[in-house]
């Protein structure tokens, strides 16, 4: 394990906490503390009526309480417009039906402070990021976003991303990634988000079966249609057939493996889909990798954030793949999201099966999803949700850590594994889900987000990190 003089300390921050509190006193912070790195995306805002703008913090599908513990322009949740903090090259995007973000009145008048602030922090050694999505060009079509087994737009969806397969979304990752090189050539590299297909719900758990992603996996020999079928079959098993007995083996010492092996019996299709998934997720990091090195960036950084195990089974992230194309991976130890994700999956599932009991439904996910030791973990599903500022997540430390040693273990020392946590939450809390990530074998760290980091949880993480 690094020595905590040379481990890695990340910092990810939004351009609106440094138009909000200045340039030199966000760079201030992060050297108290001992930041390494820091990320950042080129947009800058300003607050707005909701009429004009989105609401910060993110309702994360309408169930976040959550607030930021700097305000930001004077307030802890408000309101913003943005725009992008540079004047595109339009001519980069010729080759996609995506173009540029449009520049502002935003743009001419704070844009200049993201470069301010990449420059000042090179100027202090610390390495700058983007980060931004794996698969989110602006003003998304829906021919470019993920579909369900029946053809259908997963409509319930936290995250916004599109289809891993899309050649109009690849196209403008080309773009993109040039033309903010060419405009930021000190940044060190990307950090995208979602290189995978994300899970908060099922439907986006069930995702995805395009016309994109069709023509990719044919052509590299999967058999497409059986795919589907058993994959339709598996989703309507769990909306409709699923029975308490089944799940009470999930919470045995054997955590369902018999039961998982009998529905992949069933459902045969159902593994090969998972191994499409990664093959995608890969393919998608290889391209990344690839524009980053057509556009001069050959020694630029790409660093995947991922959700952890065993979620990446259902989203497609292969750490082990992974390591052979990126720098660095940065599994998220977003332990709120955990909790609400037991809430959204259970909920769905207990209105499709009629003669379900709570009490096994949740005790299985709980255990499907590693969140517990033993007999330990909540019964009923408003034992998790969102937690509120001011609570506790309910994830123990064990689970994480074993979360932390997977993806040690899958890498196997051919990329660096900073695991990324997340700000939110009271201090001590914070404090000991950031402890437990220090204390790992792990080669540094990622804390997301700056907007979260009050005064004592910057001292803490200067304790225990700096």
């Amino acid at each position: 394990m690094p020595s905590s003089s040379d481990r890695f300390l990340g910092i990810t921050i939004l351009g609106d906490f440094i138009l909000s509190e200045g340039v030199e006193n966000v760079l201030e912070n992060l050297t108290r503390i001992g930041a390494t790195a820091v990320a950042c995306n080129p947009t800058v805002t300003a607050e707005a009526d909701e009429s004009k703008g989105s609401f910060q913090p993110p309702d994360d599908g309408g169930t976040s309480p959550r607030v930021f513990d700097r305000p930001m322009f004077g307030k802890t949740s408000l309101w913003v417009r943005s725009g992008v903090s540079y004047h595109p090259n339009a001519e980069h995007y010729e080759n996609s039906p995506y173009g540029p973000r449009k520049p502002n009145d935003l743009t001419d008048a704070h844009g200049s402070v993201i470069g301010e602030f990449i420059d000042g922090a090179v100027e202090r050694g610390i390495k700058v990021y983007f980060q931004v999505g794996a698969v989110q060009p602006s003003k998304l079509r829906d021919e470019d976003r993920p579909r369900l087994p029946n053809g259908e737009l997963a409509g319930d969806r936290m995250a916004d991303t599109g289809s891993l397969a899309s050649p109009a979304i690849r196209a403008y990752n080309r773009a993109y990634i040039r033309d903010l090189f060419e405009t930021y050539p000190k940044v060190c590299g990307f950090r995208p988000d979602w290189p995978e297909y994300p899970c908060y719900t099922l439907s986006e758990v069930f995702a995805d079966f395009s016309p994109h992603v069709e023509t990719w996996a044919e052509k590299r020999g999967f058999d497409f249609a059986m795919i589907q079928s058993d994959v339709a079959g598996f989703y309507d098993f769990l909306h409709g057939s699923l029975t308490s007995g089944m799940l009470r083996d999930f919470v045995t010492p054997d955590r369902g493996k018999f039961t998982i092996i009998s529905l992949l019996r069933r459902f045969p299709g159902v593994a090969e889909w998972l191994r499409l998934k990664s093959a995608l997720s890969n393919d998608i990091l290889r391209d990344w990798r690839e524009a980053i090195t057509e556009s001069g960036g050959a020694d630029k950084e790409l660093s995947a954030n991922a959700f952890m195990p065993p979620y990446t089974i259902a989203t497609g992230l292969d750490f082990a793949g992974a390591a052979d194309i990126c720098d660095a991976v940065s599994p998220k130890l977003y332990t709120m999201h955990w909790s609400q994700m037991v809430k959204f999956w259970g909920d769905e599932i207990l209105a499709a099966c009629d003669d379900l009991d709570e009490e096994p439904l949740v005790r299985m996910l709980a255990h499907l999803m590693d969140l517990c030791e033993g007999g330990e973990g909540g019964r009923k599903i408003d034992d998790y949700g969102y937690p509120h500022p001011d609570e506790p997540h309910p994830i123990p430390n064990e689970p994480q850590r074993r979360k932390i040693r997977e993806v040690i273990d899958a890498v196997d020392g051919r990329a660096l594994v900073t695991p990324l946590v997340h700000g939110y939450g009271p201090p001590d809390d914070f404090a000991r889900r950031l402890r437990l990530v220090a204390e790992s074998e792990a080669d540094g760290l990622w804390i997301n987000r700056y907007g979260y980091l009050g005064e004592e949880k910057l001292e803490a993480i200067r304790e225990i990190c700096g």
